[in-house]
């Protein structure tokens, strides 16, 4: 796990401004933003249309009685792509649009697909077991209900 958040908050935002500082040696500071703006643009309204595509589908086959596992995983790429896209750098707008498009989201899926089914295979039944648990005596006993009446203990008389 330390691995992961390195990667994400230290590693990627190095990556990123590195590669910034290469492409507006290339083509220019200012272009450079245009650039990154453009993309993000770009990005937002292709997030917008393709999660407006997956949520139809996901109502059809409600209304046909199915489970939208399918379309559930695409949701969720597709929302980890519109973060990747909503973050400055090219190198995470490659990738969130690299999960935008139908072909690449379907590889993409498969992989997370299965990595979710094994684990979900792999995890062991979780039971919550509450109070003492010891191998104490098993006593028999009776019980009997009693409906207090007026003028007997818990009447709300006041007399």
């Amino acid at each position: 796990m330390f691995l992961i958040l390195l990667l994400v908050f230290i590693v990627t935002p190095i990556a990123e401004i590195y590669l910034i500082v290469q492409v507006a040696d290339v083509v220019g500071g200012l272009n450079t933003v245009a650039l990154l703006i453009l993309v993000s643009v770009i990005g937002a309204a292709m997030v917008k249309r393709e999660g407006m595509g997956i949520l139809a589908r996901a109502q059809s086959e409600l209304a046909l009685g199915r489970v939208p596992g399918r379309e559930l995983v695409d949701g969720l790429l597709v929302l980890f792509a519109g973060v990747l896209m909503l973050t400055p750098g090219f190198a995470t707008d490659a990738l969130g649009l690299s999960l935008l498009f139908p072909p690449t989201r379907a590889l993409i899926r498969g992989v997370v697909s299965r990595g979710l089914s094994s684990r979900a295979a792999s995890q062991q039944p979780v039971s919550w077991h509450f109070g003492y648990r010891g191998g104490g005596n098993i006593v028999e006993a009776q019980s009997t209900e009693v409906d207090p009446g007026i003028g007997e203990l818990g009447s709300t008389d006041d007399g």
